[in-house]
């Protein structure tokens, strides 16, 4: 058996006005993720870990930001295509393990909601989705609230 790790980060400007896409799903706030896609920084990082892992660069270039075809594109069709390209490759998906930076909105309650959405995408238990949240306590571009960033690690095998 061979078994990989792979580790993603993202980080998407927040804008006022903005949907707030989050883990394959919208949350109410004053401002949202901004990107060339729906700025699902979650998706994005899950996608990049898998991608890394595999083998396979990263999402910017599987998915670029400059095809015409992506603009605002949901990121669980991103995801989607990601976890379908892995397992092309022989792998199957084991865990993710991921970490989101934000200093509002406060996004514990949304958590089971997210797990819920992320899992059967990558034919997994929800127990093997893990989601944590943090502030900076105030400090750089996400504690002025300017910006939302995300870490995940993720495991595969074949």
């Amino acid at each position: 058996m061979k078994i990989k790790v792979g580790f993603g980060f993202d980080v998407h400007q927040l804008r006022e006005d903005h949907p707030f896409v989050l883990g394959g799903i919208e949350i109410p706030h004053t401002h949202g993720a901004f990107g060339h896609s729906d700025a699902d920084v979650l998706l994005h990082v899950i996608c990049d870990a898998l991608l890394g892992a595999a083998n396979l660069r990263d999402i910017g270039y599987q998915f670029p930001d400059n095809d015409p075809k992506l603009k605002g594109i949901d990121s669980k069709i991103l995801l989607e295509k990601t976890v379908t390209l892995v397992r092309e490759k022989g792998y199957e998906i084991g865990n993710v393990d991921c970490t989101i930076c934000l200093q509002k909105p406060k996004i514990n309650p949304y958590i089971p909601e997210m797990k819920s959405v992320i899992a059967p995408i990558l034919g997994l238990d929800e127990e093997d989705v893990s989601i944590k949240a943090t502030t900076t306590e105030k400090l750089g571009y996400v504690g002025r609230e300017e910006g939302v960033s995300a870490y995940c690690v993720c495991l595969i095998s074949k």
